[in-house]
């Protein structure tokens, strides 16, 4: 009698307790559910390529790291920054200058992986055939792109804006150089197809999506064609949020490098993931490796 009138006392104090319980979610099942790891990426391209790829690697990284994983898309760059500083983002592919604006808000979050064109990567000057601009070796032919007509990809891309400024300023050549407003496409495809149109008369962009572009035929060659390449700089690299060596175990932050790192073109489901991201393999990279991104960074006033 005693056990049956203590019972429902007993459970009334512990209830408070479970539910204040952090470590997990109730599922429906009544089981436990792990709080998903949230992935996300600049948006550089096509919404729909980045759909397809990010949700193949978020299988691969579930597989592999053993909590789900979804992928969450944002609206621009700034909004990948933003999302990654609250903590709605754990994993973010960033460009050069997006991940270095994004590790100065968050402490502790570090760059762990790269592709292996990352480390020596380049953008391309392109123009529409009917500008009457030839291709150039040297930067001080960005000189003739004075009096054009011109746009950049989004306003916070490396690669489609930061350092291409960076080169045309030592060339001696600012944005108040050029024909009308300078533009900003928002993402290197939409460069592409501008300059085509000839909307604007030259454009610069990601070399690697220029490429692809071009190799599967979605660019019309007769119309636009590269006219300049840059000088190496580090560029794209994923950072991890420290939270999540808070939320699923110290040592986790290490398990998605890892996992990065593991992905192997011998093996077929790796080399799709690979493909679509243009790399040969993921390498490790270190927040030190873009101080020359943050010094161009705070000079044209992206990096306060």
């Amino acid at each position: 009698m005693l056990k049956r009138l203590l019972f429902p006392f007993v459970l009334s104090a512990l209830l408070p307790l479970a539910a204040c319980a952090p470590s997990a979610d109730l599922a429906s099942n009544g089981t436990t559910a792990t709080q998903p790891l949230v992935t996300g990426a600049i948006p550089d391209q096509d919404p729909e390529k980045l759909q397809r790829l990010y949700g193949i690697l978020s299988d691969y990284l579930s597989q592999e790291l053993g909590v789900p994983v979804e992928y969450k898309p944002v609206t621009d760059y700034t909004a990948a920054v933003t999302a990654f500083k609250v903590g709605d983002l754990d994993l973010v592919w960033f460009g050069g200058l997006t991940g270095v604006q994004a590790r100065l808000q968050v402490p502790g979050a570090a760059a762990i992986a790269q592709r292996d064109i990352d480390a020596e990567f380049h953008s391309v000057f392109i123009a529409n055939t009917a500008s009457g601009l030839d291709p150039f070796e040297d930067a001080s032919g960005l000189q003739n792109l004075k009096g054009k007509t011109f746009t950049f990809g989004s306003e916070s891309s490396t690669s489609g804006r930061l350092m291409p400024q960076h080169f045309l300023q030592e060339a001696g050549v600012s944005i108040n150089d050029f024909r009308g407003e300078v533009g900003f496409s928002q993402n290197h495809d939409a460069t592409i197809k501008l300059v085509e149109a000839g909307t604007y008369e030259v454009g610069v962009l990601n070399e690697q999506v220029w490429q692809k572009r071009s190799e599967a035929g979605e660019v019309d060659l007769n119309k636009v064609r590269v006219v300049w390449r840059t000088p190496a700089y580090y560029d794209y690299h994923w950072v991890v949020n420290p939270q999540v060596d808070e939320r699923y175990g110290e040592g986790f932050a290490d398990k998605v490098q890892a996992a990065l790192l593991k992905l192997d073109p011998s093996v077929p489901e790796h080399q799709e993931i690979l493909d679509l991201f243009g790399a040969s393999k993921f390498i490790e990279t270190e927040n030190s490796n873009y101080s020359q991104i943050e010094a161009v960074g705070r000079q044209i006033g992206k990096i306060q």
